[in-house]
């Protein structure tokens, strides 16, 4: 061997342990963001890399039954474990329904909230991968059910985010029950204040009850609120649906099964204190007697028609957003959230990000409210 060969092979074999050591080194959870083209591509291929699988079928039984049994305990937080804002996903984490550290697959959201709550497939599905597909790491196929956290594993390079559901203005959104807006520092920490106006409201128009009569007068309260209160407040698609929708939970998720008429029964305000605060099922609570989904969410906003819309230029200046879907066009609210929302997070996309964008955009499409067909699916990234 020749002086060059031997220093060529040596220079070779240094740049190897050199590549080895930055990609075996670089941490999981760390973002790929001011990587060079050759550092991404190298670290990437150390990644897990996740197919997604198919959602989840519907359950075989679907009647009520017992779920706060002797295999789903509650058990208190650990130190570590994420929690968010909603109070059905945390309910599920702290009972064993979802893995206990709050994240969890696709998958396992939509086994769960079927499992724990009877949620209607469709309804499960679609809500999972619109919040996966903008909150979750689709690379890893996990998302966070709070939190940012390196336990979803690498984020994508911006503008892309993946900050779990406590992330705001793309799932998470303002005039929460029992939220605070993310304008005033913590859009995912159970508020006692507003709870406190949950109870009152409860009182004053359900009987002490969480019901459809209240929910429709407390979504009203909150959005006025927001207005008056927050300068960015921003009540256009998705949000605007959300908000409806997750008013009609609690009294279609969070009543026990057994009970007949739930829209006019509703919800206790002891248990609304398990779930909302505690992320606790009452004793001896039975899940609803049919697959359901958000009953009522047209009611409740037909009561108080609002555009969708937002502050434009600081508290009370609230101004409709014609771009922005809304009950007349349901198609839109898909269309935008493809088009607009998710697109905008992964511009341009490659390998396996794109692969599981197109698969994940499949799921979402085939689960839409709107009916597959009537609202022709989008591919912002191609087909595979």
């Amino acid at each position: 061997m020749t002086l060059n060969s031997t220093f060529l092979s040596l220079f070779a074999l240094i740049s190897l342990f050199s590549s080895l050591s930055t990609t075996s080194s670089f941490p999981s959870y760390s973002s790929l963001a001011g990587l060079s083209e050759r550092e991404l591509d190298e670290v990437v291929a150390w990644l897990p890399q996740v197919l997604p699988p198919s959602p989840p079928p519907p359950l075989k039984f679907n009647g009520t039954k017992l779920v706060n049994d002797r295999d789903h305990p509650w058990k208190p937080i650990r130190k570590g474990d994420i929690r968010g804002p909603c109070p059905g996903l945390n309910t599920l984490a702290s009972h064993g329904y979802l893995p206990r550290d709050g994240v969890a697959t696709p998958s396992q959201i939509i086994e769960a909230v079927q499992e724990g709550f009877n949620m209607a497939s469709a309804t499960a599905r679609f809500a999972t991968y619109a919040a996966h597909l903008v909150d979750g790491n689709l690379v890893t196929d996990l998302l966070s059910i709070g939190g940012k956290t390196r336990r979803t594993g690498v984020d994508p390079p911006p503008p892309a985010i993946v900050g779990g559901l406590n992330t705001h203005s793309v799932f998470e959104g303002d005039s929460s029950m029992t939220r605070g807006d993310d304008f005033f520092g913590d859009n995912h920490s159970f508020n006692q204040t507003l709870f406190d106006q949950f109870v009152e409201y409860s009182n004053k128009y359900g009987g002490g009850f969480y019901n459809l009569a209240t929910a429709t007068e407390l979504r009203h309260r909150r959005i006025q609120e927001s207005i008056a209160t927050n300068p960015q407040f921003d009540f256009t698609s998705p949000r605007f649906f959300t908000a409806f929708a997750e008013s009609t939970f609690p009294y279609t998720f969070f009543v026990d099964g057994r009970i007949s008429d739930r829209a006019t029964a509703g919800l206790d305000m002891t248990n609304a204190t398990l779930f909302f605060r505690d992320s606790k099922y009452p004793l001896d609570f039975w899940r609803p007697p049919a697959p359901t989904g958000g009953t009522g969410a047209l009611q409740i906003f037909s009561a108080y028609p609002i555009a969708a819309g937002r502050n434009v230029n600081g508290v009370n200046t609230f101004t409709p957003d014609p771009t922005s879907a809304d009950f007349s066009n349901i198609c839109l609210l898909y269309t935008n959230f493809v088009n607009k929302t998710v697109k905008g997070l992964y511009p341009n996309p490659t390998g396996v990000l794109r692969r599981n964008l197109i698969i994940n955009l499949g799921y979402f499409y085939n689960a839409f409210p709107g009916g597959v067909g009537e609202c022709p699916e989008q591919f912002p990234y191609g087909t595979l």
